[in-house]
């Protein structure tokens, strides 16, 4: 997705050198995003309808229930793990960002200028100033750049937060449905066809010596 943007970019700066108007390929996108998507569900869709089909047909009605019953306890955990998670992060990056727009307007209100204060210390480096004020300046753009970093942090830990909590957490749900459903549908064919129950029955019928 990300070369796919960046290439698209580049075309779009090349286009707009010559004169010519540049409309970002949203379709491409999207298109990408779809293919991926559905790509990386075939191997869950295949796990959350085929563990209780095959698990059945191997070893019975009570493989299957034994089944479920793992799907539901460690399912009900991990959702609401992926959704507290999404949300901590979510509201830490809003956190992060009320503090900011109150750092600024405390900057505003005294009219401090941070660019003339970065400007300033530059000739200093990485020393330390010695005048008060110098420190005393030295002081905003500590708050400035912890801040600054924060957000940075923040916005990763949202990125990652958003699907836990949005699709992730709640997806879990809609896996223990799709996994206690089909065991129903097939629950006849489970109980009558299973490898357990035909052996047994061949037991049953195999002949006294």
């Amino acid at each position: 997705m990300m070369d796919f943007i960046v290439d698209d970019y580049n075309r779009g700066q090349a286009l707009k050198e010559r004169g010519e108007k540049y409309i970002p390929n949203y379709d491409g996108c999207i298109k990408i995003s779809t293919q991926a998507s559905l790509k990386m569900m075939v191997a869950p869709g295949a796990l959350v309808l085929g563990s209780p089909l095959l698990a059945g047909f191997l070893f019975g009605p009570d493989a299957v229930a034994g089944l479920l019953a793992g799907a539901i306890v460690s399912g009900v955990q991990v959702a609401i793990s992926a959704s507290n998670t999404g949300g901590a992060w979510d509201n830490a990056k809003k956190e992060v960002e009320k503090d900011r727009s109150a750092f600024r307007a405390e900057v505003a209100s005294k009219g401090i200028n941070l660019k003339a204060i970065r400007e300033k210390l530059a000739p200093l480096g990485d020393k330390e100033p010695t005048s008060q004020e110098d420190k005393d300046l030295k002081k905003w753009i500590v708050r400035e750049t912890n801040l600054r970093e924060k957000h940075i942090a923040a916005v990763v830990g949202d990125t990652v937060g958003d699907p836990l909590k949005d699709t992730s957490g709640p997806a879990i749900n809609i896996l223990i449905k799709l996994s206690a459903i089909t065991s129903l549908v097939f629950g006849n064919y489970i109980k009558s066809y299973n490898v357990f129950q035909a052996i047994k029955n061949g037991k049953a019928k195999a002949p006294k010596q």
